[in-house]
Order: C-alpha cells, then sequence, then structure tokens
C-alpha cells in the first residue's frame, strides 16, 4: 500500500510540474506568436516599432496610413521604473539592515507586520493615493499638472520597498552568526561589521531583491496609470507626463479589432513586457549563482 502510494504521489508531483511547464510554454508560444504578427503579418519594421515616437494605429490610408512607434512607451516604462528602483533600493536596504542588526526585538515586532501590511495594499489604492495627494501636492508645489514622472516613481518606490525590504532581509538573516563575531572579535565596531562585512557577505541577496523590485515596478499598470498622465509623448523633465507599456495595454485594448495593426503593435509591447521578465530572472539566476561570498 506504501508502495502505491508513493507512486501515485510522484505521479501527481510530475503531472503538476509538467501542468506549470506547458502552462509557461503556452504562453510563451501564444504571445511571441501575438507580437511578432506585427512585423511578419502587418509589414511593420523592427526599427520603426522600437524607436518610432508617433502613435497613429488607427489613422487612415488618406492622411498617411497607419503608424505604430512604441518608443515613447518604452521610455516611459524604463524611466519610471528605473527612478522607483534608485529612490526605494537604498532606503530598503538601509530598514533591512535596522531589522536585522539594530532594531530590539519589539522594534521588528513593529516593523514586520508594517511592511507586510504596505504589500498587501492593492495597487488600486496606491493609485488612487497617489491621485488624490501627491498629484495636487506636486501641481500647486512644483507646477504643472500633477500627473507626471515624479508622481509616477514616487508611487512606485513606496510599492515595491516590501519585496526588495523583504528579500534582503533574508539575505541578511541567513549569514552564518560567526562571520560576525569573528568581525567584533578583530575590533571592527558595529557599523564596520555592517558596512564591511554583513552587506557585502548578502549582496547576491540584495541584488537579488533590487531586481525583483525593478520587475515589480516594471510590470505595474494601474498604480502608474492613475498618475502619470498617459500622454503619449517623450518626456524633457520629470515634471511631464508620460505613459508606460502597460499603461498603453490596459488603456488601448479594449478599443481594437483581433487580427488589427492596432491590436498586434499592443501584443508586441507585451511581448516586450515578457522579454524584459526574462532579462530580470536570467540577472537573477547569475548573480545566485556567484554565491553569498566572493
Amino acid at each position: 500500500m506504501h508502495k502505491y502510494s508513493e507512486m501515485a504521489g510522484k505521479a501527481l508531483a510530475f503531472l503538476c510540474a509538467g501542468l506549470v511547464i506547458v502552462l509557461t510554454g503556452a504562453i510563451i508560444y501564444f504571445l511571441g506568436s501575438k507580437g511578432l504578427s506585427t512585423f511578419f503579418i502587418n509589414g511593420v519594421s523592427i526599427k520603426e516599432f522600437l524607436l518610432g515616437t508617433q502613435w497613429w494605429p488607427d489613422r487612415p490610408p488618406e492622411q498617411g496610413g497607419p503608424v505604430v512607434g512604441s518608443f515613447p512607451f518604452i521610455l516611459g516604462s524604463v524611466i519610471v521604473s528605473l527612478l522607483a528602483v534608485c529612490l526605494s533600493a537604498p532606503l530598503s536596504i538601509i530598514v533591512a539592515v535596522f531589522m536585522v542588526e539594530i532594531a530590539p526585538a519589539w522594534g521588528q515586532r513593529l516593523i514586520q507586520p508594517a511592511i507586510e501590511l504596505l504589500a498587501g495594499i492593492p495597487s488600486v489604492v496606491y493609485g488612487y493615493i497617489g491621485l488624490s495627494v501627491l498629484v495636487p501636492f506636486i501641481r500647486n508645489e512644483f507646477g504643472g499638472q500633477g500627473f507626471s514622472i515624479l508622481a509616477g516613481f514616487l508611487v512606485l518606490s513606496v510599492m515595491i520597498l516590501p519585496t526588495i525590504i523583504s528579500v534582503s532581509t533574508d539575505s541578511l538573516r541567513a549569514l552564518p552568526e560567526q562571520w560576525k563575531h569573528a568581525a567584533v572579535a578583530l575590533g571592527s565596531t558595529r557599523w564596520q561589521t555592517i558596512r564591511m562585512v554583513l552587506v557585502p557577505a548578502a549582496r547576491s541577496g540584495i541584488i537579488t531583491g533590487v531586481v525583483l523590485g525593478l520587475a515589480r515596478a516594471f510590470g505595474e499598470a494601474l498604480a502608474v496609470q492613475m498618475v502619470i498622465g498617459n500622454v503619449r509623448q517623450v518626456p524633457s523633465s520629470i515634471l511631464d507626463p508620460v505613459i508606460t507599456l502597460t499603461s498603453a495595454i490596459t488603456m488601448d485594448m479594449g478599443y481594437t479589432i483581433m487580427g488589427s495593426l492596432w491590436n498586434n503593435a499592443l501584443w508586441s509591447m507585451a511581448l516586450i513586457l515578457l522579454i524584459m521578465s526574462f532579462f530580470f530572472i536570467l540577472v537573477i539566476r547569475l548573480v545566485s549563482r556567484k554565491g553569498v561570498v566572493q
């Protein structure tokens, strides 16, 4: 009986693993076939699509025909995501170090629920708070419409804090306790131990957390869409409105016809997001293979 139970459990495990692989392959095939249709069926050049700044997918032929340049969307996603990570990553690492090495037990019991609460807040709530508080503040204090890159990356930086903090905290806690004791025995202060021993030793996990936060920021749609203005143009300052890939997809997908150039161009932007996700996963794997100690 035990033998048959073990065989059944193994078969179920293989079935579940195979299902995950099949689903992943199906999604990749679907996005690939749809996204590449823009270039192989509609005849749009890759250079025109990636570097073009004009977006007129429904323009009639008598006015010059449709144009699908996604550069403003790609640039908006990259700018907002990188700025959010540049602001959030140092703050997250400092909080992680404080939780693991400095805060007393009661402090950790207060900070941990706060981080979990931040992680559990829905995206629409972040976006609505940004729309109600942050956008008017930027408009009154800095000028412009308020809907801007500044509002977008500030909202995103708060949203990705829990991801980077959690991964960085786990990486610091996983370090052997003997390393800290050895550094103290050699005469290092607590700050020198943190700066020269613990943080460098945990850098693989910390970088993994930063990359995961960047991936979360790059794929966020609703919260960013509510505060960035969604203007299809190349911005000249952080107070200008902008649009991202995810915002463009969610805004336009419901107005397109399956198989049209407009629809295929949106699938091509979804394919770009998938490729970026693969890139982030590759970076994480390369960092993880280097190990904890260099």
